[in-house]
């Protein structure tokens, strides 16, 4: 390990010169005792190499640079251009061509890495001194006037160094009055109001960024009472602490207004300006600019003026207005305005103009709206492959009309025609392109609440609510099962804030019928291997037997059908205790609910409150939750109506026992920003279904599943649980989940990214039909089946998306023997490779 050091000291230094020194460490102390709060340490103006630390870490960058050699073309000449008889021999050898090419990708092959490389970075004195008088003006902002920053640098004779930065910050200084100069008497007279928020509070310790921020609060009150002219230029801050013994006497000075003319400048106080009228162009674009307005209407005191014939109905555009007449000016009412415009997505650019009028403190509203075209054609052709098809072919069309019953509705209609060759096709005698998928969507967006009812009082109009309306059918041959589906939703949506999103699916529909249930054994082929081994062990079939017979058609799987039938009912050397006849029995129950048509009638809640303020953002949080009710109506339907009940119990409509259970899920996301391109994320989830009522199981659609590039990275999707069992099905669902994942990311070189993370999680079945010990979460104990994986991944930043690669090791695997889980495949053979794009969340 020493040797190690020493080797990598010797060669980070590899392009030092010897009066230089390489950067090893910044150490800011604050009173004696080491600061590691990023924000101050990210002060310090001249950083170490990325990776590098006070012991030396691993600067991958800097190790990559000093491959480069500084002098390549120096080198070249000497060993190769230099000799006449080298290069001759190499020309005749390569072509003189290719030996030009040879020269120049060496060359290129070392300007790479200098740029994928990080040049060492040498002690500078004086970005040394900049970093101490950057830290002094730091905290003389956070209140400690009279500290004191020195430094020291350590030098050795490797040609390394050591910074460290000392800061005493002695007695803070804290505020003690706060005193208003305010010119103008209308701002005056709201003093008293809106200082009551003051962010400004005696008694505390002075912060120069809870100044700005009252700057910024005092703006945005007074411009929302009117002050048109207002601006934030207006504010400033006086301090005294001259012989105060540690104490900040603030004034609060609010000038008048300054009116710039063009030789002259005035002052004059601000006035409160109401709204006297608001116009609103319906069809301002530059072709007809120079036309005349011949459509005029006027609706709840909006003048809408229109130069052809007005396209939209007027309450479509007033309910998006916030500006009212005889109200006062508020910057706020204007901000919604905009954002709700923009919502619509019917407008580019949506602007509003204020005009005052001279003779009154008055201001008139103009808005100008340019409607998009009314309708949008899109085609999306495809080419692919599957592990289910050798080539596939699909064709997708959209329509989307806007505006299409005067309201600003928007009406999408969509379509997928998709043909594809199957890798085993069930029928050899079938046509080569077997495989077929179509389906239709229509979907209508009604930019308010669409209801009976009056709901302005509870979900106001600024938080900009919308209507969704979706009906959509698919049908698929040679899928899976084939299967028709039709759905239906019906869902409002509105925004509290500019984090937070609620949706309530007032009615969501969906019924999926199974077409070819004879073939799920073709489908889940490991069930019927186990089958056919069980019926080989008892001698029910031959040894080189299946239960498989072609001659019947579609019927092939006919006889696993029989075997299954034989041993539940007792029809073979099988009894009830038998492992082999628990397998077969649920094979079985597994089989009916796979098979089984579902009709799914709910309705459900998702909030969701996002603080991420960009893409580029690395330090917030998300929180989803969403809790889902399915069959109740039905329910207290079939009650009222007095519909009988199936052989199972259950009710069914049009032939369809229909789902009844509730369903929960939470969502937490956190990302911490370490600074320098490290970030660390973490993410918890927990979802349960719990069926009553009318259903003892789950749909499949609605289970959870365990592993795959998003989740347990250690397990392929449907790979992992439930719970303990060693299940070899194709799909591994429940309905119960858990999951956790800490994943630590870093900048490697250029555009590519690493990441170390841990997974932990699992599935389980609760409170439904499935008795399996293995499978269900009974108590507490069933915990320690939670299962964790870990592993490291690369990533590659395209700017608009990301490129990952991630290698998953199963670390914990409750699948195992209990005194054998941990570390049992822990190696590269049995470690599970994903690829993905963007992060798993």
């Amino acid at each position: 390990m020493v040797c190690f050091f020493l080797l990598s000291s010797c060669n980070v230094v590899k392009r030092v010169k010897a009066d230089e020194h390489l950067i090893t460490s910044n150490t800011i102390l604050e009173d004696g005792q080491k600061v590691t709060d990023e924000r101050i340490n990210n002060i310090i103006a001249q950083r170490t190499n990325s990776g590098m630390r006070k012991f030396l870490g691993f600067p991958l960058k800097l190790h990559i640079y000093n491959l480069a050699r500084p002098n390549i073309d120096s080198i070249l000449y000497a060993n190769v251009l230099s000799d006449s008889a080298k290069v001759k021999r190499k020309t005749a050898l390569l072509s003189k061509k290719q030996f030009d090419k040879l020269m120049e990708s060496r060359r290129n092959f070392n300007a790479w890495l200098k740029r994928t490389g990080e040049p060492p970075v040498i002690y500078d004195e004086d970005k040394t001194i900049k970093t101490a008088n950057n830290l002094r003006k730091y905290y003389y902002s956070k209140g400690w006037f009279n500290n004191e920053i020195v430094y020291d640098v350590e030098t050795d004779s490797n040609k390394l160094a050591q910074v460290y930065y000392k800061v005493k910050k002695h007695a803070p200084y804290i505020l003690d009055s706060i005193n208003p100069i305010i010119s103008s008497p209308a701002i005056d007279s709201l003093y008293a109001k809106f200082s009551q928020n003051s962010l400004l509070k005696t008694g505390e310790q002075y912060d120069e960024q809870n100044y700005e921020t009252e700057r910024e609060r005092i703006n945005n009150y007074l411009r929302n009472a009117g002050f048109y002219y207002f601006g934030q230029d207006y504010i400033r801050f006086e301090m005294d602490t001259i012989n105060t013994n540690h104490k900040v006497h603030t004034d609060v000075i609010i000038a008048n207004r300054t009116i710039r003319g063009d030789d002259s400048t005035t002052t004059t106080p601000f006035k409160i300006f109401k709204i006297r009228e608001v116009n609103i162009f319906t069809d301002d674009n530059f072709d007809n600019r120079n036309k005349p307005i011949t459509d005029t209407t006027t609706y709840r005191n909006f003048n809408l003026y229109s130069k052809g014939k007005l396209r939209f109905r007027p309450k479509a555009l007033t309910d998006a207005i916030f500006i009212n007449k005889n109200d006062t000016f508020s910057a706020l009412a204007q901000s919604r305005t905009s954002r709700y415009l923009n919502d619509l997505k019917m407008f580019r650019y949506p602007n509003i103009d204020f005009v005052e009028n001279p003779e009154d403190t008055t201001l008139t509203a103009n808005i100008f709206l340019e409607p998009k075209k009314k309708y949008g054609l899109s085609f999306d052709p495809e080419v692919y492959t599957s592990n289910i098809q050798t080539i596939g072919f699909s064709f997708s069309t959209g329509l989307k009309i806007r505006n299409i019953f005067r309201g600003a509705e928007t009406l999408e209609l969509s379509g997928i025609a998709a043909i594809g060759a199957s890798e085993s096709p069930s029928d050899p005698d079938a046509a080569f392109f077997d495989i077929n998928e179509f389906g239709g969507n229509i979907r209508l967006t009604i930019p308010r609440l669409f209801s009976p009812f009056n709901t302005d009082k509870i979900i106001p109009k600024y938080m900009s609510p919308s209507t969704a309306i979706n009906l959509s059918a698919t049908s698929q041959q040679n899928i899976g099962l084939d299967k028709q589906s039709l759905s239906g939703v019906f869902s409002y949506n509105w925004f509290p804030s500019k984090t937070v999103t609620n949706t309530l699916e007032l009615f969501n529909v969906n019924f999926v019928k199974n077409l070819n249930t004879s073939n799920y054994f073709g489908v889940y082929q490991n069930s019927f291997s186990r089958l056919n081994a069980i019926a080989r062990d008892i001698n029910y079939i031959d040894s080189d037997a299946i239960l498989f017979d072609n001659a019947l058609g579609t019927n092939r799987y006919a006889p696993a059908d029989s075997f299954i039938g034989d041993v539940l009912s007792g029809n073979t050397s099988l009894s009830s205790n038998d492992d082999d006849y628990l397998i077969v029995n649920n094979i079985d129950e597994r089989k009916e609910r796979l098979t089984e048509n579902n009709l799914i009638f709910s309705t459900s809640f998702d909030y969701k409150i996002d603080k991420r303020n960009s893409i580029f953002d690395n330090d917030f949080s998300v929180f989803k939750w969403r809790i889902e009710l399915a069959g109740n109506l039905l329910s207290n339907l079939s009650n009222v109506i007095g519909l009988t009940k199936n052989d199972s119990g259950d009710y069914e409509i049009f032939g369809v026992a229909f789902s009844q259970y509730i369903k929960a899920e939470v969502d937490y996301v956190k990302y911490i920003d370490l600074g320098r391109k490290n970030v660390f994320a973490f993410r918890s989830y927990a979802g349960v279904a719990i069926p009553y009522g009318n259903s003892n199981s789950i749909p499949f659609a609605e289970s959870f599943f365990a592993g795959g590039p998003n989740d347990n990275r250690a397990w392929r999707a449907y790979n992992l649980g439930p719970g303990s069992s060693k299940t070899t099905n194709e799909f591994n669902e429940a309905n119960f989940k858990l999951h956790l994942s800490a994943e630590q990311r870093f900048s490697l070189f250029g555009a590519f990214h690493g990441a170390i993370f841990a997974d932990a999680g699992n599935i389980w079945n609760v409170l439904d039909n499935v008795e399996d010990d293995a499978a269900t979460l009974s108590n507490f104990n069933a915990l320690k089946d939670i299962a964790i994986g870990s592993g490291f991944g690369l990533r590659y930043d395209f700017d608009f998306f990301v490129l990952r690669f991630d290698v998953g090791f199963k670390t914990y695997d409750p699948s195992q023997n209990i005194d054998n889980r941990w570390f049992r495949d822990y190696n590269f053979r049995n470690a599970v490779y994903n690829i993905g794009i963007n992060y798993p969340f």
